[in-house]
């Protein structure tokens, strides 16, 4: 045997070898103590594909039902690359939701770092800058903000949104609904007007979260990179609301990027695209996770009537008790609308957006005698919480009434809409009030019909397979 012939061998053998202790090392992770049970998938993909397969169903996702159904409330699995501890257990989720900084951190899917830069996603995981953005955020969407101007601006957006839709022969409510959420937060946001603008904002975002939750692969026909193109228009959108600021001082609107500019000039560590990508993020969560909602509460009202008969009758109560009729609505008939918040809490149980709220072990954690590794990713699955049949009688029944004497202690641990602990929505009050608002004004003065439309589908985020479009038309009389 030749000299080659032997490189050869020896060289395949190692291959052999090395690729073995691989294999091995995948399908056994290390581990100081005990994994939880489940499964690794293959290697490198691990158990992805069957993670995004769409569901035709409000239902708890298939890969997550099944694997509890095997494993229990908490299992392992490989997504897209990462080892990942899944939980559908309420205790565990309310107290690791409490621990951020202690033994766990925010991570990142990598798609979405990619479309809001490394960067911005880094100054986002730190916890005194996160609480410092929060905080920003709250000065214009916040309660106080809500009280002291939203609530009339909001009706005027929606009052005039829904005279354009009246107009339309049809409407496909996710998209329509993506396009005024969106164009309301950029206004806040940084002055963005749809009317001037020479692309829509809103409407091209609207189906974004399909190439979010893909594949982060940057390939001509698939759907992350249809998500990256849409980005770009979306960030040159805001780059020049930017750069006209910048050059037009001046023209202050007291919106976000107004005070960023003067925080530029205190804090070293905003830039211009820093400030470019987080408004993009801020922008992004909140058009998405309402339009969503939106879209899936107006099929439920489409098919309940009763429900659309009983705040119809709580709106134009607060309507008559006025004493100008046509005054703008107030922060204190908001809060009288209890019925409809009732709703608006049913349609976020049944109509969760978020496929699962993303931490990062930063020390190893003890469950149940379980460990989960540090580095590890931990998934709290929304879905497995609130259409938990312990918790919610008949959890696929749209059903406002359970919410006529639902504790407290139950709305922390069973009710995950808007996450949990310090990383709480901060725009939950917004996202509520925004849809409270809508159905004050789309019950009171329009009426509508299905014009055409399919099951809702998780992907595992939720939308509908082929739209849902309804005609809307102007009370008569």
């Amino acid at each position: 045997m030749d000299m080659w012939s032997i490189c050869w061998i020896s060289i395949t053998s190692l291959s052999v070898i090395a690729a073995t202790h691989w294999i091995y090392k995948w399908y056994n992770p290390k581990c100081n103590g005990k994994l939880p049970p489940g499964s690794m998938g293959l290697p490198l993909i691990g158990e992805t594909i069957q993670f995004i397969i769409p569901s035709k169903s409000l239902d708890i996702p298939y890969f997550i039902k099944k694997r509890t159904k095997m494993y229990g409330p908490l299992f392992r699995t490989n997504l897209m690359g990462k080892p990942v501890i899944i939980s559908s257990d309420p205790d565990f989720n309310h107290y690791l939701l409490q621990q951020e900084g202690k033994l766990v951190e925010r991570w990142f899917m990598d798609s979405f770092s990619k479309l809001l830069k490394h960067d911005a996603t880094k100054l986002m995981s730190n916890p005194d800058i996160y609480k410092y953005l929060r905080n920003l955020v709250l000065s214009h969407f916040g309660l106080e903000r809500l009280k002291n101007k939203l609530i009339p601006e909001l009706e005027a957006c929606i009052r005039k949104r829904l005279q354009i839709w009246s107009k339309k022969a049809s409407i496909e409510t996710k998209t329509a609904c993506a396009a005024m959420v969106s164009d309301f937060s950029a206004k806040i946001l940084f002055g963005y007007d749809s009317e001037k603008s020479g692309e829509n904002l809103g409407e091209s975002l609207s189906n974004f979260m399909e190439g979010f939750m893909s594949i982060p692969l940057n390939i001509p026909g698939t759907a992350f990179h249809k998500c990256m193109k849409t980005q770009k228009r979306a960030m040159k959108i805001i780059r020049e609301s930017v750069k006209e600021r910048r050059n037009n001082p001046e023209h202050r609107k007291g919106d976000f990027l107004d005070q960023i500019l003067e925080e530029m000039k205190i804090n070293s560590f905003w830039t211009d695209e820093i400030a470019i990508y987080v408004m993009f993020g801020i922008n992004l969560a909140s058009f998405e996770t309402i339009s969503s909602t939106l879209g899936v509460a107006i099929q439920f009202l489409t098919d309940n009537p009763y429900v659309v008969q009983k705040m119809r009758e709580e709106h134009e109560t607060i309507i008559k008790n006025r004493e100008n009729k046509d005054s703008a609505l107030t922060w204190n008939e908001y809060k009288s609308m209890t019925y409809t918040h009732q709703v608006v809490n049913e349609t976020n149980r049944l109509a969760s957006a978020t496929p699962g709220i993303l931490r990062k072990a930063i020390k190893d954690i003890q469950i149940d005698g379980y460990t989960i590794p540090k580095d590890w990713i931990i998934m709290v699955v929304p879905t497995s919480i609130m259409l938990d049949s312990n918790v919610y009688k008949d959890p696929l029944t749209f059903d406002p009434s359970r919410w006529d004497n639902v504790g407290s202690i139950s709305m922390g641990k069973n009710f995950v809409a808007f996450g949990g602990g310090p990383r709480a929505c901060a725009g939950a009050e917004f996202s509520k009030a925004l849809i409270a608002i809508f159905f004050h004004v789309f019950v009171t003065e329009y009426r509508w019909t299905k014009i055409k439309g399919t099951d809702m589908v998780r992907t595992p985020a939720l939308g509908f397979g082929n739209g849902y479009h309804i005609k809307v038309t102007e009370k008569q009389g």
